[in-house]
């Protein structure tokens, strides 16, 4: 995966926009409906890698499946971010999956309808 069929993927989930507070050279995509972050990364770095919310049992065993490839988050809550190495190891199919379900995890939620 590229660095910009990362972002483009990721800005093409719902709510999604690319944020940089932490200076120019690490993206933070985020919904804009809470600001809440799903994935981080610095486009620009060899080799390039994201990190993005996965559940704590997922997390454990991608980690086991993929060691050195998909490690605890990098600066963040080891228990409930991970870091992919996007060096064709772990499959496009799959991190895409990941940034999803990573989206899904911290997305606005939709509140019902009220019946009548």
């Amino acid at each position: 995966m590229t660095p910009d069929a990362l972002a483009a993927f990721c800005l093409s989930l719902p709510q999604a926009i690319e944020t940089f507070p932490f200076g120019p050279e690490t993206s933070v995509f985020k919904t804009s409906g809470n600001g809440k972050i799903f994935a981080l990364s610095a486009l620009d770095r060899e080799p390039l890698a994201v990190s993005l919310k996965c559940d704590p049992e997922d997390s454990k065993a991608l980690r086991e499946e993929f060691p050195g490839h998909i490690t605890p988050g990098y600066h963040l809550n080891k228990k409930h971010w991970i870091t992919v190495v996007l060096d064709g190891t772990v499959d496009d199919a799959l991190v895409k999956q990941l940034l999803r379900e990573s989206h899904a995890l911290v997305r606005p939620k939709i509140p019902r309808g009220r019946g009548a």
